[in-house]
């Protein structure tokens, strides 16, 4: 079985993609969170382009992907799972959850570095807030991330399966998290104790500085809360709150393919990202 997963392993992703795409949309159309603002389709045009766009470069690049990365380590006896022996899905639970510790560390890291804020705001651009916003991100960006997963990989040891695992499981959250959909108050507080809701990661897509530096999980909660940097409410609250970076507001600069690939490069930078604080006022939120 083990083997089968591992050569279906384009497939298996691909396919739980195309699911929980299908099933996001259908969710958003049934139970909007917001009104959208720009047009859906141009949007939806673009940012999937930038999708395949991404997909296309990796597979050139890095043919063998994080799955190969995670063979190579197993077959040499590399990364910390190696040195212990335990049942295998505790080190498969082990394994996701400690990528999915170095992908909020990641995150945080490309709101505090100016050099990668300049990549990561293809995705905070985005004037309107869906599924699709989930899987839009800069291709140097998506290079960046996928060298720091192979390193994350080679350091932790997981298994294939588990790589595969953690693989499907971000991509799904990051669509279920992005999507504007609306959920049960009392569901959405007691879910995103160990989940991502939509409407906790939404705060983090504000165009205020200091609710866009808060919540940076995209799959388990636990990291905001565990490290101070949770933030229960937006300010303006969710219906009224304004979406995306308030120097770029043009469609031609946040909504079309070719000012999407330009935009890290645009504008001037002066300050870490992460380190403005423009309100200083302790407020109480719900």
């Amino acid at each position: 079985m083990a083997e089968w997963i591992s050569g279906h392993e384009i497939g298996i992703r691909g396919g739980a993609f195309a699911a929980v795409l299908v099933l996001m949309a259908l969710w958003e159309i049934l139970a909007p969170r917001r009104r959208l603002t720009r047009s859906k389709a141009a949007r939806w045009g673009n940012n999937l382009a930038l999708v395949a766009m991404n997909a296309f470069i990796l597979r050139i690049l890095f043919p063998a992907g994080a799955v190969g990365v995670a063979a190579f380590a197993t077959s040499q006896g590399w990364g910390l799972l190696s040195l212990v022996a335990g049942p295998a899905w505790l080190e498969a639970v082990f394994a996701i959850i400690a990528l999915d510790l170095v992908v909020w560390t990641q995150h945080v890291l490309v709101h505090a570095v100016p050099a990668l804020w300049r990549l990561h705001r293809v995705h905070h651009a985005d004037p309107d807030y869906d599924l699709t916003t989930g899987a839009r991100f800069h291709p140097l960006e998506i290079v960046v991330s996928m060298l720091i997963k192979f390193a994350a990989i080679l350091l932790i040891g997981p298994t294939v399966l588990a790589v595969i695992a953690f693989e499907v499981l971000l991509n799904a959250t990051s669509m279920f998290n992005h999507g504007n959909v609306r959920l049960p108050l009392a569901f959405d507080r007691a879910l995103r104790l160990v989940i991502v809701t939509p409407d906790m990661h939404r705060v983090h897509h504000s165009i205020e500085d200091d609710e866009t530096n808060s919540n940076f999980g995209f799959n388990l909660a636990w990291w905001d809360f565990l490290f101070g940097t949770y933030r229960a409410q937006p300010r303006r609250g969710h219906t009224e709150m304004e979406i995306g970076i308030r120097d770029f507001t043009q469609p031609a600069q946040v909504t079309w393919l070719p000012g999407l690939l330009l935009l890290p490069f645009k504008g001037h930078l002066d300050r870490y990202v992460i380190n403005r604080r423009q309100w200083t006022v302790k407020e109480k939120l719900p």
